[in-house]
């Protein structure tokens, strides 16, 4: 699953960043590397970007970036 599909208020971990270059090393230096809890809280109203939860920091991605990042679902 992708990150960007994740619903709001539940959890993933971080499995793969699939982006190279710039945008890998902005998620590598928020904390996404694999074994990362986090969780979806909010979406703007119009729907780009989304607020996540990662490890105890609020960060607002945008879509197109939060779906190079696989994760798993945690129950």
């Amino acid at each position: 699953m992708l990150l960007s599909q994740l619903p709001l208020g539940k959890m993933g971990e971080v499995a793969a960043i699939t982006c190279s270059g710039l945008t890998r090393r902005r998620l590598l230096d928020l904390g996404l590397v694999p074994g990362t809890r986090i969780q979806a809280l909010r979406q703007s109203p119009g729907g780009d970007p989304v607020a996540f939860n990662i490890r105890g920091a609020v960060i607002a991605l945008r879509l197109d970036t939060a779906s190079q990042v696989k994760i798993q679902l945690v129950q």
